[in-house]
């Protein structure tokens, strides 16, 4: 399996020529079908695809993680692109998303949903576990006893003029059964890496997990690239996740630059950064 960092915060060494945005897009050449997962903020994915040779016209499947514009925004751009595969994702949440700092900023952070209204015939809701394409699942429902990063608590749902914290029930997990082992993308881990890991291992028991691949969501204040948790915090989620059955872990976007240094100080050789114009194989 290929897998493509089309859009990712900063540029991979040597990418000047790439166009780098706050925002996830991977594109997953897996066997027959081509997969994308989130389209970035803006259409930038779709220039940096040209670029890297990914034909987004022949994209079977598009997933969307969740219902941010830093995941979903580029779906317009999509649409001109791709006549045809469908758009899976979780159900709406039940108002606009936003983000606010310390009382003091509040921005909106959705995508546009009038996309889901101009184009219905190619969204596909999901709202139990779903096999997408031969072997590709996607979990809407994700549970488990891990604790959410701290940065959701920034995170919220506007519902009639009143803000809630956002319980990102609008997420997905995303994992492909790759022979006898899996390959599991998270988008931003809103839930909680562990438990979306869990919620994958638990439908596949026995098998082992090739990588995970996503962004962790481990930073706060993002204008002031602040670690939500602790350094203790951090250390304990590195060595959870050596614990696991897991070979390799892939991350960027929303894990942060700090956190990265802590986890990658636990983890060594068996945590990799991706940025934009990455391309990598499991």
């Amino acid at each position: 399996m290929k897998i493509t960092t089309l859009i990712e915060n900063e540029c991979a060494e040597g990418g000047a020529d790439f166009i780098c945005e706050w925002g996830l897009s991977l594109h997953l050449e897996c066997g027959e079908h081509s997969i994308l997962f989130d389209v970035g903020k803006t259409g930038a994915f779709a220039d940096n695809a040209a670029r890297l040779g990914v034909d987004i016209a022949s994209v079977d499947a598009m997933v969307l993680s969740h219902h941010h514009a830093d995941h979903g925004g580029g779906l317009p751009r999509f649409f001109d692109h791709n006549s045809g595969a469908s758009v899976y994702l979780a159900s709406p949440p039940a108002g606009e998303c936003y983000i606010k700092i310390f009382s003091l900023f509040k921005r909106h952070i959705g995508f546009d949903n009038s996309i889901m209204g101009a184009h219905p015939e190619r969204f596909v809701v999901v709202s139990e576990t779903t096999e997408i394409l031969p072997n590709v699942f996607v979990f809407p429902a994700i549970s488990g006893s891990h604790p959410r990063p701290r940065g959701n608590t920034q995170l919220y749902v506007e519902h009639e003029g009143r803000l809630y914290h956002d319980d990102f029930s609008h997420e997905i997990v995303m994992a492909i059964k790759d022979g006898e082992a899996l390959v599991i993308f998270t988008g931003c881990s809103h839930n909680g890496l562990l438990n979306m890991v869990d919620t994958v291992v638990h439908r596949f028991p026995g098998l082992p997990v090739k990588a995970v691949i996503g962004g962790f969501h481990l930073i706060t204040a993002i204008p002031l690239n602040r670690m939500a948790g602790s350094k203790r915090e951090i250390e304990a989620l590195g060595r959870a996740v050596l614990d696991y059955p897991i070979e390799m872990t892939y991350t960027g976007h929303c894990t942060g630059a700090k956190a990265f240094t802590v986890l990658k100080s636990i983890m060594g050789d068996r945590l990799v950064q991706i940025n934009t114009g990455t391309c990598f194989e499991v």
